[in-house]
């Protein structure tokens, strides 16, 4: 068969951080013919060589190429162009991972759609991604109507005669922001780039010893100098206007102003932070034209017009100010209705402690002139906050804590000024409600919910709960469900009372402990606090000490919960046994799972009777305990290996 995909993946000492890499390329659901991995050494000097050499003697798709210490990643990625066979190329990264079925995605997602460049969702842990691309799928994306230009980092599939036919490759040595050059040159010369949205693709780990490389503190002359590369290559292949404002504001706001911003600038020594503050003036003052800080959010404006006059303490001390301001949310009502969670939210900003005020009546003004001090450009920053506050959003997204898999929910909101006191400002408030769909959700596993708050300068996000920890706390999570084949629950995490979603939870979370039961004329009857959207049929396990036997049940909607119901066999149950009985809420999922109703049958003189389960014996509480320690334990394994890393 063709090979459809060359994955490239550059080495330089990983350690044992390579493994997670290795096992998700070799569980990739593309058929392994159909795929080769080219592993480029670049001089490591660990065990990675002796690992990678046993593993292409033991797997057919793998091929090594060992060479001397280049420098950087750029050497190594081109030879691994030049080696490859594939209709397309993947870059992945040698302390990363790949979604299991994310080649396939990909591929298939590119020849549907003619792409030279397939960018798949990302993922983060430990680092950031871009969010706001991966919103909805593109399949044909531009600079233009797409914020491609967020996502600079090389973790892309491209065509190989896409490459071939433009000569595009990475610089090579000893430097930074290769991946800009490359990639910003690929995005304006490819006739069709696809944004892959709805399966996660790429894991970008940061790693726990913190030695990725683009962690590492870097020196301003050099990185700009490098910076300057990428800015050529936007000049070369756009003409002077809107376009090339909109790409060239990527890197003032990304790489030159969030960089002078609040906590991530003053945590800096004060002799760097000069250093890095002068090289960023130089290039603000020698590559900008007016028309590219324009379209910064307000509080960026401040921060480009302080830095483009060389206001060095200025900057400083707004960043002091911006410290202080963080996003405030307080949860509403949180409720199941047709088989979805509805959770409402209130957000805004807050300064320290307080809820940020505002003027209630503002226009929206250009920031002609630079402010001419910090009370200044606060108070401007506040009145284009008002003015611009239809512009303001809010969102919700569900994050898989063991992946870190993020998925925007469907949200509405309004914006509302409250008075805010006898001096005539406001606060500005975004009401939200979001829709929760679980069966939406591609994986089981512990899913915290995050608002996501975009208002003037500041885009934050912040997990959805109480206003502090000594607040109330707030509304119920709701009780648990069964939906889509899935057993969930919603609840508030402890200490910090956020809301989190267990997809696949169990046990006595889901408030069987809680039933009200009777059995009748051999019948069955339990009412359950938990909601299920339509009636389904069930089976219900009921075992004794020496056999089992499964009958079938109803799980069926009730005003305040659900009810079971099933017909007990008499004649199956008779003797001295007691039966205990279990219920499977949710028969469709990959793995059935029994939960213990809180009680148990036998057969009497008069019938069927319920007895209250008895209490187990310490040593069989204890081997419970041991048991439910283990699960743990398993299920942290199972986690990871749902998101790819075992």
């Amino acid at each position: 068969m063709p090979v459809k995909v060359s994955v490239i993946v550059p080495v330089f000492n990983p350690g044992t951080y390579i493994e997670d890499c290795i096992s998700s390329l070799r569980r990739q659901s593309l058929p392994p013919d159909e795929y080769e991995v080219i592993f480029v050494n670049d001089g490591s000097t660990d065990a990675t060589p002796a690992r990678l050499d046993a593993l292409a003697a033991e797997d057919p798709r793998v091929r090594v190429i060992h060479q001397e210490n280049s420098g950087w990643s750029g050497k190594p990625r081109n030879v691994g162009i030049d080696a490859a066979r594939g209709e397309f190329v993947m870059f992945v990264d040698n302390d990363d991972y790949l979604g299991d079925e994310a080649l396939e995605r990909m591929y298939d997602y590119g020849v549907a759609n003619g792409a030279d460049v397939v960018v798949g969702k990302m993922a983060g842990q430990g680092r950031g991604v871009p969010v706001e691309l991966f919103r909805r799928n593109h399949p044909r994306a531009t600079v233009e109507n797409a914020p491609l230009i967020d996502s600079l980092t090389p973790h892309k599939m491209i065509r190989r005669a896409f490459l071939e036919r433009t000569g595009l490759r990475f610089p090579e040595g000893r430097r930074r922001l290769e991946d800009h050059v490359f990639v910003t040159e690929a995005y304006l010369r490819a006739d069709n780039v696809s944004v892959l949205s709805d399966y996660v693709c790429y894991y970008h780990l940061r790693r726990d010893d913190g030695s990725n490389a683009g962690f590492e503190r870097f020196d301003p002359v050099g990185y700009f100098k490098n910076l300057r590369e990428a800015l050529d290559v936007v000049e070369r292949y756009t003409e002077p206007g809107q376009v090339r404002d909109r790409l060239f504001r990527r890197w003032l706001r990304v790489e030159m102003v969030e960089r002078l911003r609040a906590r991530r600038f003053l945590k800096l020594p004060d002799d760097y932070r000069r250093e890095l503050f002068r090289e960023i003036h130089q290039v603000v003052v020698e590559r900008f034209g007016p028309g590219v800080a324009v379209g910064l959010q307000p509080t960026q404006q401040v921060v480009a017009s302080l830095t483009a006059a060389d206001r060095y303490d200025d900057v400083v001390a707004f960043a002091e100010w911006e410290a202080t301001v963080k996003p405030l949310t307080v949860p509403g009502t949180i409720e199941w209705r047709d088989g979805a969670l509805h959770v409402s939210f209130t957000a805004e900003y807050a300064c320290g402690r307080e809820p940020m005020t505002f003027p209630a009546e503002a226009e929206p003004a250009m920031l002609e002139d630079t402010p001419k001090d910090v009370a200044d450009a606060v108070a401007w920053v506040g009145a284009q906050t008002a003015a611009r506050f239809q512009q303001a959003t809010a969102d919700l997204l569900l994050k898989e804590r063991a992946s870190a898999a993020q998925y925007f929910q469907p949200v509405k909101f309004t914006r509302e000024t409250v008075p805010a006191g006898d001096d005539g400002r406001v606060r500005l408030q975004l009401r939200a409600t979001a829709t929760v769909d679980p069966a939406a959700l591609p994986d089981d596993g512990v899913w915290d919910a995050v608002a996501r708050v975009k208002l003037g300068g500041w885009t934050k996000e912040i997990r959805l709960g109480p206003v502090s920890r000594t607040a109330a706390p707030g509304p119920a999570a709701g009780p648990a469900a069964v939906v889509g084949g899935r057993a969930v629950r919603p609840y508030w995490t402890e200490p910090h009372r956020n809301l989190s979603l267990d997809v696949g939870a169990g046990g006595k979370w889901l408030g069987l402990n809680h039933a009200q039961i009777a059995v009748s004329d051999g019948r069955l009857h339990a009412t359950v606090p938990l909601h299920v959207p339509a009636a389904t049929e069930v089976p219900m396990l009921l075992a004794c000490a020496a056999r089992s036997l499964e009958v079938s049940a109803t799980l069926t909607p009730a005003a305040h919960g659900a009810v079971i119901e099933a017909g007990l066999p008499a004649d199956a149950l008779s003797g001295e046994a007691l039966w205990r009985i279990a219920v499977c809420l949710a028969p469709d999922a990959a793995e059935r799972r029994f939960h213990r109703l809180p009680l148990a049958v036998r057969v009497g003189p008069g019938g069927i009777e319920t007895v209250k389960a008895p209490r187990p014996g310490l040593l069989l509480r204890l081997a419970r305990r041991a048991r439910r320690v283990l699960n743990t334990a398993r299920g942290k394994v199972a986690a990871r290996v749902r998101a790819g890393r075992v």
